[in-house]
């Protein structure tokens, strides 16, 4: 059977999504971060719906309302909780043989996940959670350019000592390649204790606190999102898996036969 389009309706809002199809009777929903569109960066997630089918299980993509081919407004990833739900009732309507469906998010996909409850899904795959709280939205209002999201000091620290480490790095400050003045006020910033945990992080903890299935929570080793999660986070955590030497989209060649390969663990766990 080959990849097909459909449409299906979200609170008065027609959006789109791409099927891939296949006879398993778990699948695969991919919820989209950000304002991507549903084949995702490098069409990562066009990759994986691909190979996920050719494994034998259904994959689900869409582009949330105000996004891609969806239409509607855009409201954010914190709103997207009904265009989740649209999206599964569609993958049920158009895999009738589905019995269990696994979504898998990345960045503020997988905190629109955690903050939906698991959504009503069977499992969940949440990869790099963004946990920064939203920009200001006056800035926003007046088009200007929001201020660098502050990351947590233990984050900074681990950026410090690895860049104290590299030959190279350490090379440009003794050639006078890096601002001092940037770089002592960022040490300064390290050596401070990171601040509670952000809200959001607090209320993505709690929707998934309700959520009774499996969950296994992917983080790229060289993401600073990632980074900023895991100072937000139970570092004890036992469905923590980390990915050594990834990005945040998981574009290395490595990286890519990894997550793929954590997706399909946790389908055929419950096929």
């Amino acid at each position: 059977m080959s990849r097909r389009h459909v449409t299906f309706p979200c609170e008065g809002a027609e959006l789109v999504g791409t099927l891939d199809p296949a006879p398993g009777r778990t699948g695969l929903l991919i919820v989209s971060g950000g304002n991507e569109l549903r084949s995702g960066p490098w069409s990562s997630q066009a990759q994986i719906a691909e190979k996920v089918a050719l494994a034998g299980f259904p994959a689900f993509r869409f582009d949330r309302r105000g996004v891609g081919d969806s239409a509607g407004e855009n409201a954010g990833f914190g709103a997207s909780g009904p265009d989740i739900a649209a999206a599964i009732a569609a993958f049920r309507a158009h895999v009738p043989t589905l019995k269990r469906i696994v979504a898998f998010g990345n960045c503020d996909a997988a905190s629109a996940l955690m903050l939906a409850g698991g959504a009503g899904l069977d499992g969940l795959v949440l990869a790099n959670p963004w946990t920064f709280e939203p920009a200001a939205a006056a800035a926003e209002a007046v088009e200007e350019t929001p201020a660098p999201t502050p990351m947590p000091p233990s984050v900074l620290r681990r950026h410090y000592l690895k860049r104290l480490t590299d030959p190279r790095a350490v090379w440009r400050l003794l050639t006078g390649k890096v601002k001092v003045g940037q770089m002592a006020a960022s040490l300064a910033e390290a050596a401070k204790t990171d601040a509670p945990p952000s809200s959001l992080a607090q209320q993505m903890a709690a929707g998934l606190a309700g959520f009774d299935g499996p969950v296994t929570i992917l983080l790229a080793q060289n993401d600073r999102t990632a980074q900023a999660f895991l100072a937000n986070w139970d570092k004890a955590d036992p469905r923590l898996r980390q990915c050594p030497d990834a990005s945040h989209s998981f574009v290395e060649p490595q990286a890519r036969i990894w997550l793929q390969g954590q997706i399909l663990a946790v389908l055929r766990s419950l096929a």
